[in-house]
């Protein structure tokens, strides 16, 4: 299984993503949330609102989710892929029956 954790400036940005995402195949389950952002830029500290979108996938789809994301952005977003230890099997008995698994070769 995998995680994405992304970083995104609106909430339609994260409806729009997590649609495609679905209805695609690309992850079984995806979660967005509200947080605050510091950040140093060009010798400054800001704070900005931001959302965070959680995707819960397989590995193998790394390359696809990000073109989806690209697609409804056009700033630099963060995007990091968590590779959990244990999951309940439950969950993953989910994912499995819906994102079909891929090979680690095709990362």
């Amino acid at each position: 299984m995998k995680i994405y954790y992304v970083t995104l400036n609106n909430s339609e940005e994260a409806r729009q993503i997590s649609r495609v995402l679905l209805e695609e195949k690309l992850a079984v389950c995806v979660n967005w949330f509200p947080i605050t952002c510091a950040y140093s830029w060009e010798g400054e500290i800001k704070e900005e609102p931001e959302l965070v979108l959680i995707i819960k996938t397989q590995p193998g789809y790394r390359q696809e989710i990000e073109k989806v994301i690209q697609q409804y952005i056009t700033y630099t977003n963060f995007i990091a892929e968590i590779s959990p230890t244990n999951v309940n099997q439950g969950f993953l008995n989910w994912l499995n029956a819906e994102v079909p698994p891929r090979s680690l070769q095709t990362n």
